[in-house]
């Protein structure tokens, strides 16, 4: 009987790939990366955003490992970045006709307590501005560690439950002190959570389906913020760890679009201060 390869182990052709830049990617919003410290870092390519530090000067470090031209952002635990909603309209991303597809290049590091990570996104819980936010590491389906593309089609917690339940939650643990490609994505129908290019199916929750829409957090809604959320009334959920770059696209990207960008030669371009 024939059966099915594992969508996991499947692999393009390495010859296959070729260089090429985020840009090439049709309806991309932002792309950064880093190549030098400071506090303010525009986008590469794409609209011209820049993401500001919230905490003062951020070091960039050498790391020979780390994608996208060997150097990456260094956030110690309670650093983040955050571009104002009013500064970036093209990443308010609601409504019926919200589609998105965020990615991340990161080293995960080890935060002094056990806690959700977030990674970037529009993201306000303590005003009920949830959209959509990248994390890792949360708990409400009882397996931690793993990656978590959620979404918010209310803005506060999902309808009978504490806390917002909603969005793809992936099935692999994610190491530490590791490069790792990591994104969601939504198509209007189903939230998606994929590592290193591929699809981290999980029966039930990763695709997870939620059609209609993603929450209009209108004029006061929340600020797309890297590396922590605003939660209780202050900022949390702090990611530690490297960034060696951040996209944000307004379509939910193809799978082959998504494995290029994890294991091709994507040319990044300059990146850095201003």
């Amino acid at each position: 009987m024939h059966r099915p390869a594992d969508a996991a182990a499947e692999s393009v052709v390495p010859s296959f790939l070729t260089a090429f830049t985020p840009a090439e990617i049709p309806g991309l919003i932002a792309f950064w990366h880093f190549g030098a410290g400071g506090e303010r870092f525009p986008a590469a390519q794409g609209e011209p955003y820049a993401l500001r530090s919230a905490v003062g000067p951020l070091a960039v470090v050498d790391d020979p490992d780390a994608p996208l031209g060997g150097r990456a952002l260094e956030l110690a635990e309670g650093q983040w970045l955050r571009i104002p909603r009013a500064e970036c309209p093209a990443l308010d991303i609601h409504g019926p006709g919200g589609r998105l597809t965020l990615v991340a290049w990161i080293r995960r590091g080890r935060t002094q307590k056990d806690h959700c990570e977030f990674v970037a996104g529009q993201w306000n819980e303590t005003n009920r501005g949830r959209q959509y936010g990248l994390f890792l590491n949360i708990r409400v389906w009882q397996r931690p560690h793993r990656i978590c593309g959620h979404l918010s089609h209310v803005g506060g917690p999902t309808p009978g439950y504490r806390y917002c339940i909603d969005g793809a939650m992936g099935d692999t643990e994610i190491p530490w002190d590791e490069w790792h490609c990591v994104a969601m994505s939504y198509d209007g129908v189903c939230g998606y959570a994929w590592l290193d290019g591929r699809l981290d199916a999980r029966p039930g929750l990763n695709p997870y389906p939620m059609a209609g829409g993603l929450h209009d957090g209108g004029p006061n809604g929340s600020d797309f913020t890297v590396g922590a959320v605003d939660r209780s009334g202050a900022m949390g959920n702090f990611f530690r760890g490297r960034l060696a770059g951040l996209a944000v696209w307004r379509r939910a990207l193809t799978p082959a679009e998504l494995y290029a960008l994890a294991r091709g030669p994507v040319a990044a371009g300059r990146g850095g201060p201003a």
